[in-house]
């Protein structure tokens, strides 16, 4: 009798979902932890802000390359591997990082746990689409995309409050054995493969596919479009610290963590972005995403911290909205190797969270918050009016 996928009902979906999705709540809580903490490296090893923003940046660009190559490894090797080596590698690096007196060593060592960490996302979503029936397999990936959002939020916020009532070093201690927890949790729940079939394509296939995409102008307005929203939300969360926790807030490091639970609104954002797009257009939604994104950033301009809040949150609702929307087009525009082209994306994306980081570090420099922020709002806007007259054009000619 062959195998069946796995359906709800059955014990083993739930081992599967919960595994992963305690897999993706730590392993973006470790991506994320460090983003309230740039003002405190200043302090604490005396560099500037936009080497401390490395400690982010460099997280990113080592998940990039992670994506890529443990991507291809995990076609050819199998799944809970690579799920495993990811909670490994990530855990590894916060016992050692408070070790060490040397801010290059703790950014190679956030490098390594950046490349690590991408053994998640590179297997997880195949892994889910082999095991389990296509009926359920919606609610197990809804979940595990929760616990993304749910994990960057809680990471920020909890390295915050630890940090400012101990230390940073205790911070990333408590991270460590927290994942160590998860770690046992996952390697005695998660079942091995039964339905992954190892992929016989070199890999110069593998980079025709992702070239034949990079040729298709579609695809490179959305990845474009990835990069945009990620550079602008990433940036005004990167430095938001450092404006509230100088005049005239002077706000504490917990207080400043705090403003992280706007990314909540992420997590309604995005289901009901999808909602929305079915009953009045993605195009539509998306636009509305983008505006929103916008008034919500042009709100942080406030000498208020109530309206900064309120700001945020509306910048989250927007962010989210827009993204996820974003996101669900690609494979819409792809004509071929649709997962290739969903992979691109995530690179997109994630470019555009290391160049959020550290690029606009001069910006915040010689320009201050004001400059940060009219940036950020406009260049989403700048970029939805170039995408919507580039694709008028074709009409035009039509016409």
């Amino acid at each position: 009798m062959p195998q069946r996928t796995y359906t709800i009902k059955d014990s083993y979906f739930w081992k599967i979902t919960v595994s992963l999705a305690l897999a993706s709540f730590f392993v973006f809580a470790s991506m994320y932890a460090v983003q309230p903490l740039l003002p405190v490296f200043v302090d604490a090893f005396g560099v500037s802000v936009s080497t401390s923003s490395l400690s982010l940046s460099l997280t990113i660009i080592g998940l990039i390359v992670g994506l890529i190559v443990l991507g291809f490894l995990s076609d050819r090797s199998g799944r809970t591997i690579f799920i495993k080596f990811s909670l490994i590698g990530s855990v590894i690096p916060f016992f050692l990082i408070p070790l060490t007196h040397s801010f290059i060593l703790l950014l190679f060592l956030r490098l390594l746990q950046g490349f690590a960490l991408a053994g998640l996302p590179a297997a997880s979503l195949a892994y889910l689409n082999e095991e389990i029936d296509k009926r359920s397999v919606g609610v197990a990936t809804a979940l595990y995309i929760s616990s993304n959002a749910l994990g960057g939020m809680v990471g920020r916020v909890l390295t915050g409050f630890i940090t400012d009532h101990y230390s940073w070093e205790t911070a990333f201690y408590f991270l460590a054995v927290a994942g160590l927890v998860i770690l046992l949790a996952v390697f005695m729940l998660l079942p091995k493969s039964r339905f992954f079939e190892p992929s016989n394509l070199s890999f110069s296939r593998d980079i025709e596919a992702f070239l034949f995409h990079l040729k298709n102008p579609s695809l490179l307005l959305v990845f474009g479009l990835g990069i945009v929203l990620q550079f602008s939300f990433t940036g005004i969360w990167t430095y938001l610290p450092f404006h509230l926790q100088g005049e005239p807030f002077s706000l504490s490091l917990q207080a400043v963590s705090n403003m992280f639970f706007a990314y909540g609104l992420g997590v309604v954002g995005s289901p009901l972005a999808g909602w929305l797009a079915g009953n009045l257009g993605l195009r539509r939604i998306r636009i509305f995403g983008i505006l929103t994104l916008a008034v919500g950033l042009f709100l942080t301009l406030s000498n208020s911290v109530v309206v900064i809040v309120i700001g945020l949150c509306v910048a989250c609702l927007g962010f989210f909205t827009a993204h996820s929307l974003t996101a669900a087009s690609v494979t819409e525009q792809a004509t071929h190797h649709k997962g290739s082209a969903s992979s691109l994306y995530l690179v997109a994306y994630y470019i555009g969270v290391a160049l959020g980081s550290s690029a606009l570090g001069p910006v915040w420099l010689h320009t201050g918050w004001k400059g940060l922020v009219l940036l950020t709002g406009i260049l989403p806007v700048v970029y939805l009016i170039f995408v919507m007259v580039v694709q008028s054009r074709p009409r035009k000619t039509a016409e």
